[in-house]
């Protein structure tokens, strides 16, 4: 992944990673904050590497999917530029 996305990721993490399941929470944290590998990740929760990307793969639909319907980030992210402009401004 590029680093963009992983941010954009960390971000609907932080929004709405209390919405995944336990399994998910658990594989997209050692992916994106603790950056395991995918070997690194089985290895320590005792599963298949292909479990791991399945986690990830659907953690992360999860994700866009939540954003796409409430667009949450977007707006924070939104009122985050109005803020800084208006700080500009004066």
């Amino acid at each position: 992944m590029k680093v963009e996305e992983n941010i954009l990721l960390s971000s609907l993490y932080d929004a709405y990673g209390p919405l995944l399941s336990a399994g998910q929470r658990r594989v997209i944290e050692s992916y994106l904050i603790d950056d395991l590998t995918i070997s690194e990740i089985a290895e320590n929760l005792h599963i298949s590497r292909q479990a791991v990307l399945d986690g990830i793969n659907k953690a992360e639909k999860k994700l866009y999917s939540l954003e796409k319907k409430l667009n949450f980030v977007s707006r924070i992210h939104s009122l985050e530029k109005e803020i800084e402009n208006l700080k500009n401004s004066t």
